[in-house]
């Protein structure tokens, strides 16, 4: 969805524009398939002359303004990553357990009990799944613009209600709750809006912006805490929360530069303004062909699938259109991104690292957000560049053999002479090392790449409710990870470790039977491959009907042809 001219297509060029709305079109009952004859007036239509369009070298210019846009949107990011970052810190900090702890008479001094400590952590996460599941759909009544600003104001609600908590666990509580409700809002909406609004060629990268801004700010968040920890009073807890209002209205203030999306505006009969919005974000007039081919093709899908009636809750469950398979397999790929072990370390990192020995877990930390952070950039070059069956299929992998050193260490060598004993500084050293390899790993596939999955499988009449059931499935089982893990970390230690170990391993061979490639494709061929029944394994070598010749039958395509999406990026 960018270009700077009329050969720079975002979606595609103004040929394949035309020919996959009649594609669109053939779906819907009351416009008819094209015919052969029909083939003859559009002699562009053949490989070599769609290829030679489709292909030109575009300039990095070319992509500035929609990725500006785009990373506005991804900075939503910021709330969640920031909330990760702060509040591993604020359960070990002086005055937050002051306040919101119990008193221990025998060690004379304050406390947070596995009870607490669990729901205020993870009670975030409950909150944001109640979020996506309902004022997610603000995004489909107002706009995805308006519903993000909303959703903004209820994030900056919470914040209000925990700053002004003084004593009283259970109101600090409640403000994790609306800030979450807020936030999980934001994690629908957001990466929604992005990939309506990228081009196809670098979708991936620009949803993958949402994983990067997300780990800056865990990152930031670290950083702040421990500036924040020498001091005695709430300054410690209260500052870092404070900068949530920052992060909230430059959020907005983006926002006010970012147009609506296009294919938002086609489907509420919007079709001038959806010009408008698609114009400008490709820097183009609306008059240009290429802008009047971009929404006709969206027109023919937005009225094919409105031919199919008006979407409802219970469609999600429909397998004739495929939804319910795409439900599933979004859902299941979210809940394995929880359950490979990535909150275990950034909700308790201070913690696991006092029991590994190190005197400072508040530095260790940082270390973590830097290669948290550090990583994400090659997530930017990998998404697009690999595709998303590759990273994920290569991230559970390397991250299967990190977590089995990381437990197989902490089981038998970090304490050799008991737990009553002091820990091995080695073996510690081992397991902080490994613990960065495997954020490494995790950083540059499984956490960008399953949002650009959610943000790209499903088709535009029930996306909003596919992604809010699919990223609170994310959320519910961060919840679960968030608050079990002080009592199963109390009972096993760091056995624990095996648990997410298997977990990655059925990751592995979940992904090669049940998750297809979509890179390259827009988001309307998507939808035709899932329609198409492709089996995953084989869908790196899928070529959309739009751009198939019927001069190559499908064995020399896949065998002596290189598909043509493999060299759109």
């Amino acid at each position: 969805m960018t270009s700077v001219g009329a050969n720079s297509l975002n979606e595609c060029t103004s040929v394949e524009a035309i020919e996959g709305s009649r594609l669109a079109a053939d779906n819907s009952s009351h416009l008819s398939a094209p015919t052969v004859e029909e083939d003859k007036d559009f002699p562009n239509s053949n490989e070599e002359e769609a290829e030679e369009v489709v292909i030109p070298e575009k300039p990095a210019s070319a992509y500035v303004t929609v990725s500006i846009m785009c990373l506005c949107m991804a900075f939503g990011g910021f709330m969640s990553g920031w909330d990760t970052g702060t509040i591993s810190g604020f359960v070990n900090q002086t005055d937050f357990l002051r306040r919101f702890g119990s008193y221990s008479h025998s060690k004379n001094t304050y406390y947070l009990s596995n009870v607490r400590t669990g729901l205020i952590v993870s009670i975030f996460n409950v909150g944001s799944a109640i979020g996506c599941l309902f004022l997610s759909k603000l995004g489909d009544i107002y706009g995805r613009c308006m519903g993000l600003i909303i959703v903004i104001i209820v994030y900056m609600v919470g914040i209000v209600i925990q700053i002004a908590s003084v004593d009283k666990w259970y109101q600090y509580f409640i403000g994790r709750i609306i800030a979450g409700i807020g936030a999980g809002s934001i994690s629908v909406l957001a990466p929604m809006l992005i990939s309506e609004t990228a081009p196809k060629h670098i979708r991936g990268t620009l949803l993958a912006c949402w994983q990067l801004m997300v780990t800056f700010a865990i990152f930031l968040g670290y950083c702040t805490n421990y500036g924040t920890k020498t001091y005695s009073n709430s300054v410690q807890w209260r500052v870092p929360l404070g900068l949530c209002f920052a992060w909230a209205i430059i959020m907005i203030g983006g926002m006010m530069f970012v147009p609506e999306s296009p294919r938002f505006l086609v489907q509420v009969k919007k079709p001038e303004q959806a010009k408008a919005s698609f114009a400008k974000s490709n820097k183009l007039s609306v008059d240009d062909p290429a802008v009047i081919a971009e929404i006709d093709l969206l027109i023919a899908g937005v009225e094919a699938e409105e031919a199919m009636g008006t979407a409802s809750w219970k469609e999600l469950f429909s397998t004739k259109a495929k939804v319910f398979q795409r439900l599933s397999m979004t859902v299941m790929i979210n809940s394995l991104q929880q359950l490979t072990g990535d909150n275990y370390f950034f909700y308790y990192g201070t913690t696991i690292f006092k029991s590994v020995g190190m005197t400072d877990s508040f530095e260790t930390s940082i270390v973590l957000g830097i290669v948290n952070f550090a990583s994400c950039f090659f997530s930017l070059y990998s998404v697009d560049k690999l595709g998303r069956r590759k990273c994920l299929l290569l991230g559970a992998a390397t991250m299967t053999a990190c977590m089995v050193i990381y437990a197989s260490v902490g089981v038998t060598r970090l304490y050799p002479n008991g737990k009553d004993q002091p820990s091995s500084k080695g073996a510690g050293n081992c397991m902080i090392v490994f613990t960065c390899f495997y954020i490494f790993c995790f950083s540059c596939t499984w956490g960008p790449v399953c949002y650009v999955i959610i943000s790209e499988t499903f088709p535009l009449r029930v996306r909003s409710k596919c992604m809010s059931v699919a990223t609170a499935a994310n959320l519910l089982w961060g919840f679960l990870i968030g608050f079990f893990t002080p009592f199963i970390t109390s009972a096993i230690n760091f056995y624990y470790g095996y648990v997410f170990m298997g977990c990655l391993a059925f990751s592995y061979f979940y992904v090669f039977f049940f998750v297809p490639e979509t890179k390259g494709l827009s988001l309307e061929e998507v939808d035709e491959m899932w329609m198409d029944g492709v089996l995953p394994w084989k869908s790196t070598s899928w070529i959309p009907a739009s751009r198939r010749n019927a001069d190559y039958d499908n064995e020399k395509l896949q065998h002596d042809e290189k598909p043509l999406y493999k060299r759109m990026f």
